[in-house]
């Protein structure tokens, strides 16, 4: 079970490297096009869709490492004064009804969603923008798929600590 978890959280970690990668992309992208557009006034609706894209990117591809990481939203005010094993509760109860159920729902109304744009050939509705849309709608089902393993990986961990296993 520890590798399995293991294994979970360097393919999580992986994917977040990459994501902080095209952070730097996308900061220097951002740059490029500002100066396309206010010094030489010229802009291209392709740079811009794909701002966009890399910031849906780095976004999915974050959702899981924020998980991971215990970096997500949670009012501290209140857990931090909790017993490890009362934490421990609190993230497989959160884990079963709330970011399992959420990241199944969310894979389940995607799937149609990318189907439909790889299945019509989406390109972008604006001239000069982007082809190959289902990429980036795929994103969507790979992105949770991640947060769907960790959110696994973070409620075997949290039941093993509720049973005073190492974790």
């Amino acid at each position: 079970m520890q590798s399995c978890i293991g294994t979970i959280e360097r393919l999580v970690a992986f994917f977040a490297k990459i994501a902080a990668l095209l952070v730097i992309a996308l900061s220097l992208l951002v740059v490029w096009d500002a100066l396309n557009r206010y010094l030489f006034h010229s802009g291209s609706v392709a740079l811009q869709e794909l701002e966009w894209h890399l910031f849906d990117i780095i976004f999915l591809l974050g959702l899981s490492f924020t998980l991971q990481t215990d970096k997500h939203v949670r009012v501290d005010i209140f857990y931090a004064r909790f017993s490890p094993k009362t934490k421990a509760l609190i993230e497989i109860v959160s884990q079963l009804l709330l970011v399992i159920p959420f990241t199944l729902l969310v894979l389940y109304v995607s799937w149609d969603f990318v189907m439909q744009s790889y299945l019509q050939h989406e390109i972008s509705p604006d001239p000069g923008g982007l082809t190959h849309r289902y990429l980036i709608k795929g994103m969507i089902l790979f992105g949770f798929v991640l947060l769907l393993l960790q959110s696994v990986a973070t409620l075997c961990k949290n039941i093993r600590k509720l049973h005073g296993g190492d974790v």
